[in-house]
């Protein structure tokens, strides 16, 4: 399905066939749930507010302009829905000092990340993950494992494209250094 398909849908749900909105829920429900599972961490919270999101998406569906794509407009009301949760809950993130970050040679990170079939990586990955803060999470699954755009996460996380850009690449050095157990220089 094309925008211009996405977007005919869209107007007949706001004409009134409001029974056409179970597309979009059919089609983008594993996509919002995968993206805010990695922010949430808990299976319930990420089914509970998967649902919030398909909620006001519906209510707000007439506000929606056709500027993005809908998915893109989805992602940041996900996006958005998941952040304002996680801020009422505890998470335990790491800092790494930003110069322990700006040491990591890039041709080390290239190399690390170039090797995505090594299933011992993929491993480690996963675990590190989690010690990552919810606006790390997303870019990396934005970028990553969602294959969004630069354009369309700026959309999604309201910054500049190069400002995701820079983030993606501190992200990854930072992974590089928790998948290297050089998680010792990190604070809670």
């Amino acid at each position: 399905m094309n925008n211009q398909e996405e977007l005919q849908i869209i107007q007949r749900i706001c004409e009134g066939e409001t029974n056409l909105f179970s597309i979009f829920l059919h089609r983008y429900s594993n996509a919002v749930y995968s993206l805010i599972i990695r922010i949430a961490s808990s299976k319930e919270d990420a089914e509970e507010l998967t649902q919030d999101v398909f909620l006001k998406a519906f209510k707000k569906l007439k506000t929606f302009q056709g500027k993005s794509s809908f998915v893109t407009w989805l992602y940041r009301i996900a996006y958005n829905t998941a952040i304002s949760a996680t801020r009422k809950t505890r998470q335990e993130i790491f800092y790494i000092d930003e110069k322990m970050i700006e040491k990591v040679p890039d041709e080390n990170v290239n190399l690390l990340f170039e090797n995505d079939e090594n299933e011992d990586l993929l491993n480690k990955l996963q675990a590190v993950l989690k010690k990552l803060n919810a606006e790390e999470k997303t870019l990396i699954t934005l970028y990553y494992t969602k294959g969004e755009k630069v354009n369309d996460i700026a959309a999604i996380m309201n910054l500049s494209s190069d400002n995701v850009k820079t983030k993606l690449y501190r992200v990854r050095k930072k992974l590089y250094l928790l998948m290297n157990n050089n998680d010792r220089y990190a604070t809670r």
